[in-house]
């Protein structure tokens, strides 16, 4: 009888004790913040975005958390491989950090021939290709037209993803050429002649002289034409 009572007794306190013990934070509740976290995040990205969260350490205790806050850590950015920070202030505080993965699928624009320093990008040189952005070197164009017109600034083999480093705008203007100076607004458009005094890419501030010695300043456009704007 003695024996029935101490082990109802024991029982009791131990059941007490799970029963004052704090609750623990679940693992897979953390997770979940944190993709949800990330597709929050992604939302503006091109393309298929695939996100894989890792595993948090088994081993790890926490307590409870009323409201986990995801966030990136300093230095940190939403692509390819990456460390997302998970805190909590109240009712304990804590940190941690879990590895993520964030894949980008979308197309991207590839060579589809050889092509050479200096030439001028048409349509036909370039044609698409769908992979993974973040497995690419940053600044892989993804618009077509984001290159056309341009010049190449290295040669390029066939197949070679297009980076944004490896274009230049095309000269529109060369120093000491004749250019033809357009000014246009409501009702009036007036055109005349001048000679350039700096090289000048499209879209780029150039100066020219006119006959008479006067000096304008305009925007480069291809062809020789310079817009002025008063």
């Amino acid at each position: 009888m003695k024996s029935i009572l101490s082990a109802a007794l024991f029982a009791c306190i131990a059941n007490t004790a799970i029963a004052d013990a704090p609750a623990r934070q679940d693992h897979a509740a953390l997770r979940q913040s944190i993709e949800q976290f990330l597709r929050t995040e992604t939302a503006g990205l091109p393309g298929q975005v695939n996100l894989l969260v890792g595993q948090i350490d088994p081993r790890l205790n926490l307590a409870a958390c009323a409201a986990p806050e995801p966030f990136m850590p300093g230095g940190s950015r939403i692509w390819g491989k990456t460390t997302v920070g998970i805190r909590c202030s109240a009712p304990a505080s804590w940190t941690i950090y879990v590895p993520a993965t964030v894949q980008v699928l979308a197309d991207y624009v590839i060579t589809a021939a050889p092509l050479a320093q200096g030439q001028i990008i048409g349509p036909k040189d370039l044609a698409k290709m769908r992979g993974d952005l973040t497995a690419l070197p940053q600044g892989i164009v993804t618009d077509a037209s984001q290159a056309i017109g341009r010049t190449l600034a290295i040669s390029l083999p066939l197949g070679s993803p297009l980076r944004t480093d490896s274009l230049r705008n095309q000269q529109a203007v060369q120093q000491g050429q004749v250019v033809r100076l357009v000014s246009s607004g409501t009702g009036f458009s007036v055109s005349a002649e001048a000679r350039a005094l700096n090289n000048a890419n499209e879209g780029q501030v150039t100066q020219t002289r006119t006959a008479s010695g006067q000096i304008i300043t305009g925007i480069a456009r291809t062809g020789g034409v310079v817009e002025v704007t008063y």
